[in-house]
């Protein structure tokens, strides 16, 4: 059994479709939702998924070890971010080489890096008048979004669309594919 950690600090969308898809797995279990955020929404939905949940400050990830401790703790393999909005400090990739999983709404290396999420990601895209956008399912490292690429799919952009619309359409893919290439990622590392 593989035991995934999942990271969030907002709505929890996304880490809820993670809960979803490894409620039963055979092979692939959830062990705990950890947070920054005490009044992230992803509490209530590991909640009531039954997954622990760690809240920690900052400094408990960039200062300390006790971030990393509670994972051993829980006997995590793997770290998935999902809306995860703190940079992974050095300690922990170094402690789960190429296991720490991250999502950004943009097809990389356009639109990443520092400052550039959520919304202000698909700004750029409307103002920039892209017509193509999507995802990027990559690896994390040292550097905001420049891990490697595990999986990337787009959506195109019309020119009516707003930032609002393109979120819209982003988030459809990151529910659709994000847990699906989280088990691959992993049954493919067996």
């Amino acid at each position: 059994m593989k035991h995934l950690a999942v990271f969030a600090s907002g709505s929890g969308t996304n880490a809820e479709r993670i809960f979803e898809r490894f409620r039963d797995h055979s092979s692939i279990r959830v062990t705990v939702l950890l947070t920054n955020n005490p009044n992230a929404g992803a509490i209530a939905r590991a909640a009531r998924f039954n997954i622990p949940v760690e809240i920690f400050e900052r400094s408990a990830l960039t200062q300390t070890n006790r971030v990393l401790e509670k994972l051993r703790s829980y006997q995590v393999d793997w770290i998935v971010l999902a809306g995860f909005m703190l940079m992974v400090p050095p300690g922990l990739i170094d402690a789960f080489p190429n296991r720490i999983v991250n999502i950004h709404p943009a097809l990389l290396p356009a639109y990443g890096g520092k400052g550039m999420y959520g919304m202000h990601v698909h700004q750029a895209v409307v103002e920039a008048k892209e017509e193509v956008t999507g995802i990027t399912i990559h690896y994390v490292n040292e550097n905001y979004d420049e891990g490697a690429v595990i999986f990337q799919v787009s959506c195109g952009v019309q020119p009516y669309d707003t930032a609002e619309t393109v979120a819209e359409k982003v988030h459809h893919l990151e529910h659709e594919y994000y847990p699906r290439i989280i088990e691959e990622t992993i049954e493919y590392e067996r």
